[in-house]
């Protein structure tokens, strides 16, 4: 009995740990390279993107299936109620039997058809692009992963800024409670300090509130379920800023988004190739047999059954030469050319905005870190000035109009340094990004 009720006693202890243990579970502490990685594995858009390099593969062997032999079967049974007669003289001949029945097997393979073998180019190359696309989609959720990811942290940054900023305004509404109970300090500097103090707290929820947006949008943009706690460590965001050493030009050609264009190009000119083989003339084999028995009564299928059964086959070559489509096929042919003309057009407009985005990510590279450097220098300037105006308020060579301003200051100072780092990191991805080496962040 003692041993039943220590087991039963057990249970909620049991239940407890289990809970705590899914718990853990649950909590993840992400890196940058552990994000990102999760999200090329489970972000809906990658999982498309490889539902769709599936779904080519398919595509392709549907084409292909236009180029291998068609075969059918067919089977059937008819009852004439009526059979026509031939009158020859004296002498009426029956045109046919009540009961009819028939088996047979057809086949029919293409031997020549431009078409054809034009469109089994167009899906195989169709099968790299939807790999390219996939590649494409990796490296836009990258970026996307990475600027979500810094902005979680400067938001947590800034939280902790104003958390400090509301611990140093508590010390001084203590010494002005103190002041004022002993006759030294005036009312409206103790409410003052309260407005201020409030005004603090107040931006402290609203940041609390934009950390755990920002997080679920993290991990949406991840494919992670918002419900999963995670915890991303400040080190990420303490690597110093280095500018690194600028190429007067990128290759545009290595990037995804010519190849990607390089590929629509081919398959236009596929697309074009297609509507010329209107003009050749195809060639096809057919082939069939079957076998058929009739009789006057429906006992086609009994063992002594007097009925007719006889079996024919035949082969033939079917040649078809187009002549005159009022000009359909000229139109669309022209139309691919205009299709051409207009990708090409693409490709020089995207070879020139990846150029603008490499000058662009080179320029913000450089004003972020001078911006990095020079607000850096300003927060410790904010931090004394304030720490010297603290130390005059309290030794009462100072105002308190003096001592807000100069926290108000700092806070400023502080939230300008960690969004000069924001800046940086965003720079730092796209310039990764327009050398072509956005996946290097995986590793």
């Amino acid at each position: 009995m003692n041993t039943l009720i220590k087991q039963i006693r057990l249970i909620p202890l049991l239940l407890l740990g289990l809970l705590l243990s899914n718990a853990a579970i649950a909590q993840q502490t992400l890196s940058l390279k552990d994000a990102l990685n999760y999200a090329v594995q489970n972000s809906s858009n990658t999982r498309k993107a490889k539902l769709d390099i599936e779904g080519g593969r398919y595509k392709t062997e549907e084409i292909r299936a236009q180029a291998l032999p068609n075969i059918s079967g067919n089977a059937g049974m008819t009852y004439n109620a009526v059979i026509g007669q031939l009158v020859a003289g004296d002498f009426k001949i029956p045109m046919g039997k009540t009961w009819n029945a028939n088996a047979g097997i057809q086949l029919n393979q293409q031997l020549f058809n431009q078409q054809v073998f034009t469109g089994l180019k167009a899906a195989r190359t169709s099968e790299s692009y939807y790999n390219m696309t996939a590649e494409l989609t990796d490296e836009q959720i990258i970026e996307q992963v990475a600027n979500n990811y810094y902005q979680v942290l400067v938001n947590r940054q800034q939280l902790n800024v104003i958390d400090t900023n509301i611990k140093n305004v508590k010390v001084v509404e203590k010494i002005i409670g103190n002041q004022y109970k002993n006759g030294l300090a005036r009312k409206i500097d103790v409410d003052r300090i309260k407005v201020n103090l409030t005004n603090l707290q107040t931006r402290r929820e609203q940041t609390s509130n934009a950390i755990v947006q920002l997080e679920n949008q993290l991990k949406f943009s991840m494919g992670m379920p918002i419900e999963t706690v995670i915890l991303l460590p400040a080190t990420e965001l303490n690597s110093k800023p280095v500018l690194p050493q600028f190429a007067d030009s990128v290759n545009v050609n290595g990037r995804t988004e010519m190849k990607l264009l390089n590929i629509q190009k081919d398959l236009l000119t596929l697309q074009r190739k297609a509507y010329v083989a209107e003009y050749y003339p195809s060639l096809a084999l057919s082939a069939n047999y079957s076998y058929t028995g009739q009789s006057d009564k429906f006992d086609l299928f009994r063992g002594n059954s007097p009925a007719i059964w006889y079996d024919a086959s035949a082969i033939g070559l079917t040649l078809k030469i187009p002549i005159f489509n009022g000009f359909a096929t000229r139109s669309r042919v022209r139309q691919a050319d205009v299709d051409l003309k207009k990708a090409e057009e693409d490709r020089r407009q995207t070879r020139n905005s990846l150029n603008l985005s490499y000058e662009n990510a080179k320029i913000e590279l450089r004003n972020n870190i001078n911006t990095i450097n020079s607000q850096r220098q300003n927060v410790l300037l904010a931090q004394e000035i304030y720490n010297s105006t603290q130390n005059n308020y309290n030794n009462g060579l100072a105002a308190l109009t003096d001592l807000l301003d100069t926290e108000n200051a700092l806070t400023e100072a502080q939230n300008s340094y960690t969004q000069a780092l924001l800046n940086y990191k965003i720079a730092e991805i796209q310039l990764i990004k327009s050398n072509g080496n956005i996946k290097s962040l995986l590793q």
